[in-house]
């Protein structure tokens, strides 16, 4: 009955045997109510290996990173002026009181995609480069122009620019020069973030992709910083990267950890380690969602491979056996992971005794008195 009564009573988690039997693993009959299925995984040498392959999210793998920037074009909403001259005086352009060249003030590319140039009539500018523009005039201006020389110039850049937004110094459109601008460098035009760099994280929107890295990660790891494009939208945005401990831990807290290289013995001992008059050192447990080739490589034949992209595994991991830290120090630990470290058996067993004694004493107590008082 003491046994039986341990699993209604108050803890701070699932008991390893209720984790266990609601696996994928081990399917059980289906209840009334319906859980969100998982895979418990226990780590071992090969899970390690398997976990070691594991690779964080990358702008470099989602976006690419061609070794040089588009080619720069004129877009809609460009400003654009042009200047002409001309090979003598008394032309079109240059009238007869010796000015050398004319400016067409700055002007819009319209909706439809040109601009107005007089006597050349619309032009088409949009898609193109500023060089295959000013050919364009020129050749529209032969023979009304005496030998016109054409020199076409972007003056406020609205196509080709990325917008910085968040958490930046000074958001707003930075424009891409012919070159090839790095994010490094436009989030360096921009004031750079407002906010410690280990806190910040680096959020690039490109057409329907959008992807999310420490900032941290594109300053160590060159591949990252990659080739913006016309139309970027890079978000800056704080965010301190932490795991959640709950359980029979010393403290229960959210621990800040380096995305790229915390592992679980650093984040035990920040929680102050495992209470050795609760805990149960062969019941800690790591909750986390992977990516469904990654967990393939370590159960064969899972039904949530084959059913999602994204799999809830829960990882356990052994820290009676002597080998276990050596696990543990070798498991990296990621942003929003969950630690949990369940209570020992005798812990339920322990509760139970003293909710009966304390149930039980006054009674006891009562009956003596009553029996005196007789």
């Amino acid at each position: 009955m003491a046994l039986s009564g341990c699993n209604g009573l108050p803890s701070s988690g699932p008991n390893p045997l209720d984790i266990e039997v609601y696996s994928e693993s081990k399917p059980i009959k289906q209840s009334d109510k319906p859980r969100l299925r998982f895979e418990l995984v226990d780590v071992n040498e090969n899970v390690l290996s398997a976990l070691a392959s594991r690779n964080p999210k990358s702008l470099n793998g989602t976006f690419g990173n061609i070794g040089s920037a588009d080619k720069i074009v004129v877009g809609r909403g460009d400003q654009v002026a042009v200047t002409i001259w001309e090979a003598a005086q008394g032309g079109l352009f240059t009238g007869q009181e010796g000015a050398s060249a004319s400016t067409i003030p700055p002007q819009p590319v319209s909706s439809d995609g040109t601009i107005t140039v007089p006597y050349a009539g619309r032009v088409r500018a949009a898609g193109r480069t500023p060089y295959q523009i000013k050919r364009t005039v020129e050749q529209a201006l032969r023979g009304k122009a005496i030998e016109p020389q054409v020199l076409v110039s972007v003056t406020k850049p609205i196509f080709n620019t990325v917008t910085v937004t968040g958490d930046a110094s000074r958001g707003g459109r930075v424009p891409l020069s012919g070159r090839g601008d790095r994010l490094l460098e436009v989030i360096a035009t921009a004031g750079g973030p407002t906010a410690p760099v280990a806190e910040v994280f680096v959020q690039l929107t490109r057409g329907s992709k959008t992807r999310r890295v420490p900032l941290t990660r594109v300053i160590s790891r060159p591949s990252e910083n990659i080739f913006m494009r016309s139309g970027d939208i890079v978000t800056l945005l704080r965010d301190i990267p932490t795991v959640t401990v709950f359980g029979a831990t010393a403290r229960n807290l959210e621990v800040p950890v380096d995305p790229t290289d915390t592992v679980l013995n650093e984040v035990i001992a920040r929680a102050g380690g495992l209470r050795t008059d609760l805990s149960d050192p062969k019941a800690v447990f790591i909750y986390r969602v992977e990516d469904a080739d990654l967990v393939s490589q370590m159960i064969e034949n899972s039904p949530l491979v084959a059913e999602n992209t994204l799999v809830p595994v829960i990882y356990r991991i052994n820290l009676k056996d002597p080998s276990g830290f050596f696990v543990a120090r070798g498991f990296r630990m990621f942003d929003k992971d969950i630690l949990y470290v369940a209570d020992a058996p005798a812990v339920g067993y322990s509760k139970f005794t003293r909710i009966l004694t304390d149930t039980i004493t006054p009674i006891a107590v009562g009956t003596s008195i009553a029996s005196q008082v007789k």
